[in-house]
This record gives structure tokens, C-alpha cells and sequence, in this order.
């Protein structure tokens, strides 16, 4: 018998999750937190073979929850309940050791093979979730072009603020705004206000 917590501030996603879980001869659930404080004390008297894991979630969320949990030295396998929305939250999540990832409205094969896949000791990744990690991986690694004061220079000319209204609202000097125009031109490979803008704002910098 497979035994299963379920971790999600989610009510409907835990009963859904469950329902599921429990059509199927040899799964079972043992146990289910709304954060990650209640699993860490559900824990306590609970052992199950697979942690299903939602990482959005209030008090103590999912990514703290990893990190108090690997401390335990439990080795319990963790997947990962994610959104679309939250691919910022993934690679946190790989660097912490989650065994996998299954979108929230997968369907029950897939359900059930992640879960075999992770009590072998491998990772079952969804098509969409490895576009999902890849995606996340790039712009973890896309270098910033520009610096906070330079993205709100780059701000302020799109809302059509003059030198003097973009140096006031800084609290700099107009000399230093001017610095960081000629900066972003360079960086942008452009000549004007309105060439900065729209090259800006397609390339989605603002």
C-alpha cells in the first residue's frame, strides 16, 4: 500500500486529489495539511512513502516547507502540485530536491505514474513541465540589461515625462538623468526618446 500526504491550502484540490487516489487499489491517503506547518507536525506521527505538495500556500509555504523538511533527513520523496503561473517557483523547487512536478489538472495516469516514477527513485516530467523548467531555467539566466534607476528612466519616458520631471520625481540631478538616457541609447542601440521606447517595450523590458 502506497501511502500519501497531501499538502494544499486548497480544500477542493485535496478532496479532488484524494477521490483520485483512492479509486486505485494500493494507494493511500494518510494524511492531509493546508500549509506546511501542519504537515511538518503531521509528520511527526505520520510516515508516508510520497508527499504531493502544493508550493503557493499561506503561514508556511511550500518552498520553507522543502527546507525545514530536508533538515529532517527523511528522504521521503516530494512532488511538486504546481500552475502555470509559477514557474518562478520551480527551479527553487529543483535546487531543494523535489523528486517531480505535475501540473494541478493532470489527469490520473499521469498522476499515478509520477507517483510510481518518484517511489523508484526517477523523475516522470510532463511534457509541459519540462517546457515550463526550461523556460524557467532561461530567464534565471537571461543577464538584466538594465539597472533599477536605468529601468526607471526607461519607466518614466514611456509615460512621456520630460528631463526635468524624470529628475524631479528621482530626486537626482538632471545632469545624472541625462547620464542614464546616453546609457540606455547605447545598451537599446538606439538614438531617440521614441526609438528607446518602442524597442523598450517590444522586447518587453517595460
Amino acid at each position: 500500500m502506497v501511502k500519501i500526504i497531501i499538502v494544499d491550502d486548497h480544500l477542493i484540490v485535496r478532496e479532488g486529489i484524494r477521490l483520485i487516489l483512492e479509486t486505485q487499489d494500493g494507494y493511500e491517503v494518510i494524511g492531509e495539511a493546508e500549509n506546511g506547518q501542519q504537515a511538518l507536525v503531521l509528520l511527526e506521527t505520520k510516515i508516508p512513502d510520497v508527499i504531493l505538495l502544493d508550493l503557493n500556500m499561506p503561514i508556511l509555504d511550500g518552498l520553507n516547507f522543502l527546507k525545514k523538511f530536508n533538515s529532517l533527513g527523511k528522504g521521503i520523496p516530494v512532488i511538486v502540485l504546481t500552475t502555470y503561473n509559477e514557474q518562478h517557483l520551480l527551479l527553487e523547487a529543483v535546487e531543494l530536491g523535489v523528486a517531480s512536478y505535475l501540473l494541478k489538472d493532470t489527469g490520473r495516469e499521469k498522476l499515478f505514474a509520477t507517483i510510481d516514477a518518484a517511489l523508484r527513485g526517477e523523475t516522470l516530467l510532463q511534457p509541459e513541465m519540462l517546457q515550463l523548467l526550461l523556460r524557467a531555467q532561461a530567464e534565471k539566466h537571461t543577464p538584466k540589461l538594465f539597472t533599477a534607476k536605468e529601468l526607471l528612466v526607461l519607466k518614466a519616458l514611456a509615460r512621456g515625462l520630460k528631463n526635468n520631471e524624470i529628475a524631479e520625481e528621482m530626486n537626482v540631478a538632471e545632469r545624472t538623468v541625462k547620464s542614464y538616457l546616453t546609457t540606455i541609447y547605447s545598451k537599446l542601440d538606439v538614438k531617440s526618446r521614441a526609438q528607446a521606447i518602442a524597442v523598450a517595450i517590444d522586447k518587453k523590458y517595460i
